[in-house]
């Protein structure tokens, strides 16, 4: 039984140019990834889906501005720009992306009062996305992350499959990070000491 998983994180039209949180050349993943998924029989995608007031937009705190962080209930946020709006254009997944071989799709970052970076819970720490129970349900246990942006959804990603007891590794060239203030270099740190493949 095939147990390893390819999980592509947000590969959307505001993570690529000209989107409203463009990550440097994130179109430029897109081809790698579709090659890679003839690699696996498992595919899982994650789109960020937040709602139009969502609480990580820093157009919802006056006088707060993007990239700004502030304290939320559930710890420390990064306030975004607007982004990735439920049923916009940006909130679809790259028209170049092939979607035919995912078997799931996971929608993260839906609930107002809370941001989701990782494909597996939110941003609390605490409320499950429901991809654990479906990873073991299906016997998968080795995972590879690509998408966007590494130092954010996919390293949080990666963490949170170690976390819970899964092999991880993560395909850089498949990858493209937003590197605010460091972020790349503390977000590579942390994986390597958690024990996540960095290929």
């Amino acid at each position: 039984m095939a147990t390893k998983a390819l999980i592509v994180i947000d590969v959307q039209n505001d993570f690529c140019p000209g989107g409203a949180l463009a990550v440097d050349e994130g179109d430029q993943v897109v081809p790698v990834i579709n090659q890679l998924m003839g690699q696996f029989d498992h595919v899982i995608l994650t789109q960020d889906w937040h709602t139009a007031d969502h609480s990580s937009f820093a157009s919802q705190h006056p006088g707060k501005a993007p990239f700004e962080n502030i304290e939320m209930a559930y710890g420390s946020q990064t306030l975004w720009p607007d982004h990735c709006v439920q049923g916009s254009h940006g909130a679809d997944f790259h028209p170049e992306l092939n979607l035919m071989p995912a078997e799931l799709i996971i929608r993260k970052g839906f609930r107002t009062e809370i941001d989701s970076y990782s494909a597996f819970f939110e941003n609390d720490h605490v409320t499950p996305t429901g991809l654990t129970g479906y990873l073991r349900e299906r016997g998968l246990s080795e995972l590879t992350f690509v998408g966007l942006a590494t130092d954010f959804c996919v390293a949080y990603s990666a963490l949170d499959a170690v976390g819970q007891g899964f092999s991880a590794r993560v395909l850089l060239e498949a990858c493209r990070g937003i590197d605010l203030m460091g972020s790349m270099e503390t977000m590579i740190g942390k994986m390597k000491a958690a024990g996540v493949d960095l290929i």
